[in-house]
C-alpha cells in the first residue's frame, strides 16, 4: 500500500521556522522525484519546491528560495521541507507528492501518490 505521510506543521509566529517531513512507503522512492505543495484557503495547489530522484538537482519556487529548502534520504524513504524567515502568507496546506518526469513536476495531475497534508499557521 502506498503511503505518504507529511507532519511537522503547526502554529509558528512571523520570522519562525519549521521542518516539514513526508514518510514514503509502498513504492520504489528512490525512483520518483518528490515536491511540496501548498494549498492555501481558496487557491489552487502550488508548487513550492522539489527535487530530483537521486537528490542531485532542487528547485524552489522564487516566493520561498533563500528560505525554504527541500531535501530527501532515499535510505530512509524521507522528504523533508525546512522553512525559515516564515510569513503569514506561508499559511497553508502543505503536501508531498511523487511524479515520475522532472518536467511534468509542475502540474498537480501528473503526480503518481500524494499525502493528506499538514497545516501551517503563520500568525503572531
Amino acid at each position: 500500500q502506498v503511503q505518504l505521510v507529511e507532519s511537522g506543521g503547526g502554529l509558528v509566529q512571523p520570522g519562525g521556522s519549521l521542518r516539514l517531513s513526508c514518510a514514503a512507503s509502498g513504492f520504489t522512492f528512490s525512483t520518483y522525484h518528490m515536491s511540496w505543495f501548498r494549498q492555501r484557503i481558496g487557491k489552487e495547489r502550488e508548487l513550492v519546491a522539489s527535487i530530483g530522484n537521486s537528490g542531485n538537482v532542487m528547485s524552489h519556487v522564487d516566493s520561498v528560495r533563500g528560505r525554504f529548502t527541500i531535501s530527501r534520504d532515499n535510505a530512509k524513504n524521507m522528504v523533508w521541507l525546512q522553512m525559515n524567515s516564515l510569513q503569514p502568507e506561508d499559511t497553508a496546506v502543505y503536501f508531498c507528492g511523487a511524479v515520475w518526469s522532472w518536467s511534468d513536476r509542475w502540474d498537480v495531475n501528473n503526480y503518481a501518490y500524494w499525502g493528506l497534508g499538514t497545516q501551517v499557521t503563520v500568525t503572531s
